[in-house]
């Protein structure tokens, strides 16, 4: 692969209403930097950013029912967030948030790029207010019965049933999910984003990716291009990014639609993370010219805002709608070159929900089990293109039958046989056709893996890494080098050479997958320094909420490109150091199944 391939991987952004479960890292998280550290393995140069989604009307409501202010509640799930994606091992660049000084000035120059060239425009609507308290309400805090497919459960904002986007005052019988009042519906003056003028660009785009996105994401994203409107970017409320333009930027009452700033942030934060490496200008490398890719990773209900919204305000800012226009002091912007959108997971059968116990977050996962055990699990068995139900069973059964019984016996073995009888990694003899063969499909698999990962099939690239680690096993075994140590000495130490690059290979293959462990082999085959990257919490420096005073906060961070790990097989050397290994996984009772499912059925706090 080319080296001068610059990669930005962006992530859909957390949105600070409470900690992370499970379901949430499936989509946006695990995924994303599985892509990432195999793209920096392949001597790419990656940009993997993302942060806190912290503004909007469920933030001020919840702070309100906590009794805490919407800063306060912000600043409190921006570090739990950040630290358990760090215990995760998610590799961002930079994990920032969207109420910083930064991000405030980005969205603002967009908004008012758009505005310049006429694809914001403002129009009187019916917004929705709780008549007990006056206040407005979110479009997601109120539900009722869909127009189109009548589903009864769809949001004021989009239909989870078919998929549609709604405003709340189309709902049949509406209610507030607050309080279940019904709500009233008042005038209000908001500012439009001309979605219809960006119809035939974005079908034109859309088309293009024919046989290069996932099926259901572009039949999805093409299905909403054919019926686009207006959609509202201000919404009534003080919580948020000023609206920027004369007569409106000291309006408290009104900011920024939090789902117009967060699609921004991957764009802010990129420009955050170049003033921070001491490179203003830097972030252009991810975001314009003919040598850029963009990847977006989300969750199936985000999929309307990076194929369809995002797109059209990066199109609207180049000035390439239907109204034409100047390009942005931006200068010109690429648009998405892949949406790559996970399904849903669900939980013993059970949509994940807080207040049912129906949940496990990430931290309290992490507590209990390693971090590359889960991400083995949601690789393995997680909702790539489908729907797919955890169950407690089944993730005991994977880490003990494939992440202990296979990858772990294959390292314990191999190491431990050759640091018992060698001490060193051995020299190669003259190598037999069987011991050809099965170097041969080891570093072959480096091309059928790489080839799954670069197009984002991660489930079919890690079943083809535990298969070379399946004939690894059956090589060990088919040899059987500890019967050799009296008869064939000089045998034993070639099957055991052998047997070292084939572990060699597989932690390779695997390094994506589970980073953590990934680390460990690389120490346990005598390497030194640092494999793969881990990530790290260091501090960002800007104000934050609109404030005028610069503070300090949590942002993720690592240094990924100073390490060992290349994608390839490399050769080991004979006559390195090797001592005993640790367990690299541990084996799981049965009865964790029993003790998990009795948490669940716990009371409810």
């Amino acid at each position: 692969m080319s080296s001068n391939r610059h990669i930005l991987t962006a992530v859909a952004w957390p949105y600070t209403n409470g900690p992370r479960h499970i379901g949430h890292v499936s989509g946006f998280g695990v995924p994303s930097d599985v892509f990432s550290r195999f793209q920096r393995m392949s001597g790419n140069n990656v940009l993997m950013v993302s942060g806190t989604d912290e503004h909007g009307t469920p933030i001020q409501v919840l702070a309100d029912q906590e009794g805490v202010t919407a800063r306060e509640l912000a600043d409190r799930y921006n570090r739990i967030i950040a630290e358990d994606l760090v215990a995760l091992g998610l590799s961002y660049d930079l994990f920032t948030r969207t109420t910083t000084g930064n991000h405030y000035s980005v969205v603002q120059q967009l908004f008012t790029t758009l505005y310049d060239n006429g694809y914001v425009f403002t129009r009187t609507t019916q917004g929705a207010r709780s008549p007990s308290t006056g206040r407005t309400l979110p479009d997601r805090y109120i539900e009722g019965i869909c127009p189109i497919c009548g589903f009864d459960g769809a949001r004021g904002d989009q239909c989870d049933n078919c998929g549609n986007q709604l405003d709340p005052i189309d709902l049949i019988s509406p209610r507030s999910r607050i309080n279940g009042e019904t709500p009233e519906f008042v005038d209000t003056e908001h500012f439009m984003l001309d979605l219809p003028a960006f119809a035939e660009v974005l079908t034109e785009w859309l088309k293009g990716k024919e046989g290069e996105w996932r099926p259901n994401v572009l039949k999805f994203s093409l299905n909403l291009v054919e019926d686009l409107q207006p959609r509202a970017v201000t919404r009534d409320l003080n919580w948020g990014v000023p609206i920027p333009l004369e007569g409106w930027s000291d309006n408290d009452a009104k900011r920024v639609y939090v789902w117009f700033d967060a699609v921004i942030g991957y764009l802010s934060a990129s420009i955050e993370w170049a003033q921070r490496v001491g490179e203003p200008e830097a972030w252009r490398r991810w975001w314009q010219g003919d040598e850029t890719e963009s990847f977006y990773f989300m969750g199936k209900d985000n999929i309307v805002f990076h194929s369809v919204i995002w797109p059209s305000i990066l199109l609207g800012a180049n000035g390439r709608g239907d109204r034409g226009g100047e390009t942005g002091p931006l200068g010109e912007l690429n648009v998405p070159t892949e949406v790559v959108s996970s399904e849903f997971l669900t939980m013993e059968g059970q949509k994940f929900s807080s207040s049912r116990r129906v949940v496990i977050y990430v931290r309290d996962f992490l507590e209990r089990y390693s971090a590359d055990a889960l991400r083995y699990y949601i690789m393995a068995a997680g909702p790539e293109n489908q729907d797919t139900d955890f169950t407690w069973a089944e993730f005991v059964r994977r880490n003990n039958d494939e992440l202990v019984a296979a990858w772990g016996n294959l390292v314990n073995r191999s190491i431990s046989m050759a640091a018992k009888n060698l001490g060193e990694i051995p020299a190669a003899g003259d190598l037999t056709d069987e011991d050809h063969k099965v170097l041969e499909a080891s570093r072959e698999a480096f091309a059928t893996v790489g080839a799954r990962l670069e197009r984002s099939q991660f489930k079919a690239a890690l079943q083809e890494a535990m298969r070379t680690v399946a004939e690894a096993n059956k090589y060990i075994s088919d040899q059987a080098p500890w019967a050799l140590k009296k008869t064939d000495p000089e045998r034993m130490a070639t099957v055991l050479h052998v047997s070292l690059q084939l572990v060699s290979d597989a932690n390779t293959l695997l390094t994506p997958f589970l980073p953590e462990s990934a680390n460990k082999v690389y120490a346990m085959l005598g390497g030194t320094g640092t494999w793969t990257g881990m990530p790290r919490i260091e501090s960002g420096h800007d104000t934050i909420g609109g404030s005028e005073e610069k503070v300090d906060y949590p942002v993720i961070t690592g240094d990924y490109a100073d390490n060992d790990a290349r994608w390839g097989s490399v050769p080991i050397v004979p006559g390195t150091p090797l001592s005993r290994p640790t367990p690299l996984f541990t084996k799981l009772d049965p009865s964790v199944v029993d003790e998990e499912l009795a948490r669940l059925e716990g009371p409810t706090e």
